[in-house]
């Protein structure tokens, strides 16, 4: 069973802990897009893992991970983590690999990112991380950027000097310092042997687990709201996290693909700029916030937090053609005696949109049509079947469920691995 699993709002949906349950019954484990502007965390018994660019499934002994080729991944961001990750016990040996063919973010592309940041006026600004991950994709385009296998080059770090005088001519043009190629070349010479044993032709090592009928599970970072075609553009990240993405990042023919499962917080949260129809701004947005630790995994920002979003989550079913559904954290509902749902967006002229408009300005004339059901206001984090769940908390399930089509399959209702029910797979 090969498996892609995606956001379906705005990240932060609990991704990581999903792969990490999904794990246990995959022998290799994907990331196909994005970089270390993302942040998976994994909670097992009393220990929290965080992690951004390594494979959610690298905390399952003996499960294969891959950085595929979709990814941009910072070669400095990437061999802290690896340390990190065997700090915490786990042997990474022979068992991750990294596409020769994924670009690499270098640190000219933060000084671009972060540069052209400033230089964008007020209501224009991305919110990026200024991790230098948009740089990196649009040197990739421009088919200037840097690849893992370059590493293997002799003239790698004649490269980098070449890239970084590049570089210059934009950040001179933003008014931004200048970097000096001579030390980006001693900066990256010692990357060289540190990456080499992990480069790998990704492509012909997963169409070799799938000719063994091995089980492969494609993860995604961000999330569909973001995706830089279909998300709420132009804030959105610089790649495709839907699940078309899983088969450009990895080189997987969508024939491969078994299934897809979309992840939803059962509220809303947004980091960054951009469009929130459903955001709570008051008290309730920071009851929100409190009991669900909205804070970025990878930045630590405070998350904008809202009311469930039906309209984003229907649209997601149809662009990643979600088979079922793993929704999380129930359980920061508990307290609330009545739990909305966001089912369209009115315009000032009385018309309701059902699907997301592709126009910010239009949908930031509407506002929100919310359905009310009544809260269960009762603990459900210790609840360790579904049939257990109070009969509030389901029939807000099950009406969720009818608005934006799907099954369940997986529903959390705490941030521990114990705490994630199997329902409908």
């Amino acid at each position: 069973m090969n498996t892609v699993l995606v956001g379906a709002q705005w990240g932060d949906e609990g991704k990581g802990k999903v792969i990490d349950f999904l794990t246990e019954e995959a022998d290799v484990v994907v990331r196909f897009q994005g970089g270390s502007n993302a942040g998976h965390t994994v909670v097992v018994g009393d220990k929290k893992y965080v992690l951004h660019l390594v494979p959610s499934g690298v905390l399952h002994d003996g499960k294969h991970c891959v950085i595929g080729n979709g990814v941009v991944m910072d070669p400095f961001d990437l061999m802290k983590e690896l340390e990190q990750v065997e700090s915490w016990g786990f042997d990474l040996r022979g068992r991750f690999h990294i596409s020769e063919r994924a670009q690499m973010v270098m640190q000219w592309h933060r000084a671009l990112d972060r540069a052209e940041e400033a230089a964008r006026p007020a209501g224009r600004k991305i919110g990026t991380t200024g991790r230098g991950i948009g740089p990196a994709y649009a040197a990739k385009v421009g088919r200037c950027g840097m690849r893992v296998g370059d590493i293997l080059k002799p003239n790698f770090l004649d490269l980098v000097r070449d890239c970084v005088e590049e570089a210059n001519l934009k950040l001179r043009a933003l008014g931004a310092q200048p970097i000096d190629p001579g030390e980006m070349a001693k900066l990256y010479a010692p990357m060289v042997p540190a990456l080499m044993p992990y480069v790998t032709d990704t492509i012909q090592f997963l169409h070799q687990n799938l000719e063994a009928k091995k089980s492969i599970l494609f993860e995604g970072a961000q999330a569909t709201m973001l995706d830089i075609d279909f998300g709420t553009y132009p804030f959105v990240t610089s790649s495709n996290p839907t699940a078309g993405g899983a088969c450009t990042g990895s080189g997987i023919s969508p024939r491969a693909i078994d299934r897809v499962i979309g992840v939803l917080k059962l509220y809303t949260t947004r980091v960054g700029e951009g469009p929130f129809p459903t955001e709570l701004t008051g008290p309730e947005g920071e009851v929100l916030r409190r009991r669900g630790g909205e804070f970025g995994a990878t930045t630590g920002r405070p998350r904008r937090c809202g009311w469930f979003d039906a309209v984003i989550a229907r649209y997601a079913q149809r662009v990643n053609g979600v088979d079922f559904w793993a929704m999380t954290k129930l359980d920061v509902l508990d307290e609330f005696p009545v739990v909305r749902i966001c089912t369209g967006y009115r315009r000032a002229d009385g018309f309701v949109y059902t699907t997301f408009p592709a126009d910010l300005d239009a949908l930031a004339a509407c506002e929100p049509v919310y359905e009310d059901l009544p809260g269960w206001q009762c603990s459900t984090s210790s609840v360790t079947d579904y049939s257990e769940l109070p009969e509030n908390a389901k029939a807000y399930v099950n009406r969720i469920l009818e608005l934006i089509g799907g099954k369940l399959g997986v529903l959390s209702v705490g941030p521990a691995r114990e705490t994630t029910l199997r329902v409908g797979i």
